[in-house]
């Protein structure tokens, strides 16, 4: 499913996607049988008993929703997310990331600070021991500064240890870090709190803060396995550095295999505890990766800057400028863009026009764009 046609019902019932959010219970599978059955959020906000099970939420569940709401102001949600920069993206938003919507379960929305990557759709994640040797410590930072300085993406889940280590590798070398929480982003809900300074360092660099869960959300031992998956889902392939046997960052790497993206694993010392998980992993099937060009070439990444690079394309007025932020891969119908622009049909029909000439933009035919 696409973005909303009416840009204005959108973001009208954007709130309402946030509101739903705050029942523990609505998870990604109540949140489709809600989307699948309501015409818009708000009307599953409001419904009652009999359509919330109608919808395919069962009775007791249904009674708990109508309860919790009570207690719930919509607007005031998003007053205190408007304050932290918090953005709301649901799953049927055009910028919600393609490899995660891909993926089995996909979070119905994300909660995010920071701007979305260039290379979204190019990352790797990286994770690994909370406890790790200098083996580890210099595994995780050559391979994520080189993975990094050939334009791809690095995901991690700001935990101590090498996931900490590989942000802070690829904030040198000038990439994208996107941080996946197993709690809140706003400021006070972060965790670890010793990690706070670095969420803000992936923001000022330009990266990503996102997670599943409301505002407010406290770091739950629960909630860490569910963001192991979004670690995954959002990569092309997964890169362990240091693991236990019964490491966290297994859970990730099992993730991987569920959603069928590739698994890589480090070698480490025979004798080492915290090499077991992922010397196991490469006896399970997981590709060693001594390298980044090992898992550059295993996924035939080459190019990916090249490739990156060649779909921004520059504004040279403002209104191109603002053409290309509503513009995605998906079409868009030239009325859609001249309410989201807030601007005259024909003014923007023009400078379409002058796009298309540069090759910035495709007619798809009737009415409708995609960037080229």
């Amino acid at each position: 499913m696409s973005i909303l046609p009416d840009s204005a019902n959108y973001d009208a019932d954007v709130p309402y996607w946030a509101a739903l959010s705050t029942f523990p219970k609505f998870g990604p599978k109540r949140f489709s049988l809600l989307r699948h059955y309501f015409p818009a959020m708000k009307n599953a906000w409001e419904a009652g008993l009999h359509d919330l099970q109608a919808a395919g939420i069962n009775e007791q569940t249904a009674m708990e929703f109508i309860e919790h709401r009570q207690g719930i102001d919509s607007n005031a949600e998003m007053e205190k997310l408007v304050a932290e920069n918090i953005t709301v993206l649901p799953i049927i938003d055009r910028r919600y990331p393609r490899l995660l919507k891909e993926i089995y379960d996909p979070p119905a929305l994300l909660y995010c600070r920071g701007n979305i990557p260039a290379n979204i759709n190019f990352c790797i994640a990286i994770v690994g021991a909370r406890k790790y040797s200098p083996y580890g410590q210099q595994a995780a930072q050559t391979l994520a500064a080189d993975l990094s300085a050939a334009g791809l993406g690095i995901v991690s889940g700001l935990a101590l240890g090498i996931d900490a280590i590989a942000h802070f590798a690829c904030l040198r070398t000038g990439g994208n870090a996107i941080a996946v929480l197993g709690s809140g982003v706003n400021n006070s809900s972060i965790y670890p709190a010793t990690n706070r300074n670095l969420a803000e360092q992936i923001l000022a660099a330009g990266g990503w803060l996102i997670s599943e869960y409301p505002y407010g959300t406290p770091a739950l031992q629960h909630h860490f396995p569910q963001r192991n998956r979004i670690i995954s889902g959002l990569s092309l392939g997964t890169l362990v550095i240091e693991a236990a046997e019964k490491s966290g960052a297994l859970i990730t790497a099992a993730c991987a295999l569920e959603q069928n993206r590739e698994i890589f694993a480090v070698p480490g010392s025979i004798f080492s505890q915290n090499c077991r998980g992922t010397n196991n992993l490469i006896k399970s099937g997981a590709k060693a990766a001594t390298s980044a060009a090992d898992i550059i070439d295993a996924l035939a990444l080459d190019n990916v800057k090249h490739f990156v690079r060649s779909q921004k394309a520059v504004a040279a007025t403002p209104l191109e400028e603002k053409i290309l932020k509503i513009l995605s891969r998906e079409a868009t119908h030239i009325n859609l863009l001249s309410r989201e622009a807030k601007l005259d049909t024909a003014a923007v029909n023009a400078t379409l026009l002058t796009m298309e000439l540069k090759g910035m933009v495709r007619n798809i035919g009737g009415g409708n764009y995609v960037l080229a």
